[in-house]
């Protein structure tokens, strides 16, 4: 599978991960050969990688013969992706819900989306930081799931936090969100509530109601990522427990069911319900899918070979009802396999056309300036931290990145760089500016030095990363635009990176910009390269 950056399109590769087999069976006989009626085609396998990369808490919803998924963004831009598929398996980014400008009342923390489709119109109902205050739930709307969405602002947002958001009817037909209660936060239980929403003034009204909360020993410390759907009499709520992020991540899936909205609630006996296998690690928060009477869990999960340097990554994982109308998973574990070539994510871009592609992202406060323009991407420059930055989501623990710059354009005091990024104050980055190449290695927003080379004149300056095992890096330049290429020389043969990732956030491929805001980096043929 490629990408191709002015689509987003994931376009289908020719590996057995993203194709159906459809067998032909031939009998010989002694007259001959004889075909035999063609077999009936194979059952489709939806136990799938479907969001491969960054893509936690994801949700889905069927709009028409159409379906729409969205994944956190947390503390990167732009905010919400937007996918669409109608078989369930090839997905295709088609735009995002706050493509540019955050709403004016929140600047951090966009977590959980998730779609509700009613009568023509399109909700999506989210996570986010009120400025200088706490997590909220919030919603916005649009007339087309591919937007333009208008934020309606936050819904509630109690002391201790609230998060993760769910709308759905009761029994009665009223419109109700479900939250969680972000107690964990302070060291206390996580209530899952309920409460009636005014559908005309888009606010909650009445009385909230606590559905339950974390009170079985696998749940640790909290209950969350609520998705529901009725069956057979029940609602039956999904959700998620234990710690979800980071290599010491616990998390897993349970579900609870209730012959009514507000209860009482009965927790399934087998809980939790999907949990680790060899291949995927910490599975849970996602958003139940039917399609042609089979049903579907889209969750997330890290890959055991990549872990947090990846994050956690969209899969699709089949469930079945049992005997006791209880859901159930093979082997209690998500049965997606893992790429047997992860060359299929393979990322080039030429900066084609006249627009960024939608796969790029920024640090979600700092929105950069961009032009595309006769195949090279202009960035403007910032002074501030690591300077203006775009970043691609990583799919591997072993890759190699490269970009070619424009050295002759910079101007004095300018740097462009090439870095694995975690976040704006964790990253490694190989820098050029004033004729200095330099390795700068940033750990909690303070920089140190670990390489400064005095190069001639050029260009066109090529630099290139290359990581091993999601954490261990080398780093090398080319004087001739990409041609010959020279290591960088360090006092060891790679760079410790374990420190990049966030606790909840995998690392970035990262171009950047450092300067006065007047000046601007000219940046070409940017190619991430992926490797078992």
């Amino acid at each position: 599978m490629s990408f191709d950056f002015e689509s987003g399109a994931l376009a289908p590769s020719l590996s057995p991960e993203w194709l159906t087999e459809r067998p032909e069976s031939f009998f010989a006989e002694v007259a001959g050969v004889v075909t035999a009626a063609p077999a009936a085609p194979a059952r489709i396998s939806y136990d799938r990688l479907v969001l491969p990369g960054d893509f936690p808490d994801p949700t889905i919803c069927k709009i028409g013969d159409t379906y729409y998924a969205s994944a956190t963004t947390a503390e990167w831009g732009a905010v919400f992706p937007i996918f669409k598929s109608d078989d369930l398996i090839n997905w295709q980014l088609v735009s995002h819900v706050f493509p540019g400008r955050l709403p004016e009342w929140c600047d951090s923390n966009f977590w959980a989306p998730e779609f509700f489709y009613e009568g023509g119109k399109v909700y999506m109902y989210y996570t986010a930081r009120k400025k200088g205050g706490v997590l909220s739930v919030a919603v916005a709307s649009a007339d087309h799931p591919e937007g333009p969405y208008t934020d309606h602002g936050p819904l509630v947002g109690e002391a201790a936090g609230s998060i993760d958001g769910f709308p759905i009817r009761d029994e009665h037909g009223v419109l109700h969100l479900v939250w969680k209660n972000d107690g964990n936060s302070r060291n206390r239980a996580t209530p899952i509530w309920a409460q009636r929403i005014d559908e005309k003034k888009l606010k909650l009204v009445g009385k909230r109601h606590e559905l339950f909360r974390n009170d079985a020993p696998w749940e640790g410390p909290l209950v969350e990522g609520s998705a529901m759907v009725r069956h057979n009499g029940y609602f039956y709520m999904f959700y998620a427990g234990n710690a979800c992020c980071g290599k010491y991540c616990t998390y897993a899936e349970g579900v609870a069911r209730s012959r009514t909205l507000l209860g009482p609630w009965e927790k399934c006996p087998q809980n939790p319900i999907l949990t680790d296998n060899s291949t995927w690690k910490c599975p849970g928060h996602g958003t139940v899918a039917e399609k042609d009477g089979r049903w579907f869990l889209m969750h997330h999960a890290y890959a055991a070979n990549s872990h947090e340097f990846v994050g956690r990554q969209g899969l699709l994982s089949e469930f079945t009802w049992n005997e006791q109308d209880w859901p159930e998973f093979v082997n209690n574990s998500p049965q997606a396999a893992p790429l047997a070539d992860v060359s299929v994510l393979n990322v080039t871009d030429h900066f084609e056309g006249d627009a960024l592609g939608l796969a790029w992202q920024w640090p979600v406060a700092l929105l950069p300036r961009t032009t595309v323009l006769d195949n090279r991407l202009h960035l403007g420059a910032s002074a501030l931290r690591l300077g203006a930055m775009l970043g691609q989501r990583t799919y591997a623990a072993t890759y190699t990145a490269s970009v070619v710059v424009d050295a002759a354009a910079l101007t004095d005091g300018t740097f462009a760089g090439l870095g694995a990024v975690g976040d704006p104050y964790n990253a490694l980055v190989l820098a050029f500016g004033d004729n200095h190449l330099q390795l700068w290695h940033v750990k909690s927003g303070k920089k140190n030095l670990l390489a400064d080379l005095l190069l001639e004149p050029c260009e066109s300056l090529g630099l290139r990363l290359e990581c091993w095992g999601g954490s261990r890096y080398r780093f090398a330049y080319s004087p001739d635009g990409g041609t010959h290429w020279e290591p960088l020389r360090t006092e060891g043969f790679a760079i410790n990176g374990t420190y990049l990732p966030p606790w909840d956030r995998g690392v970035r491929v990262g171009l950047l910009a450092q300067g006065e805001e007047t000046e601007t980096v000219i940046f070409e043929q940017f190619t991430l390269r992926n490797q078992r």
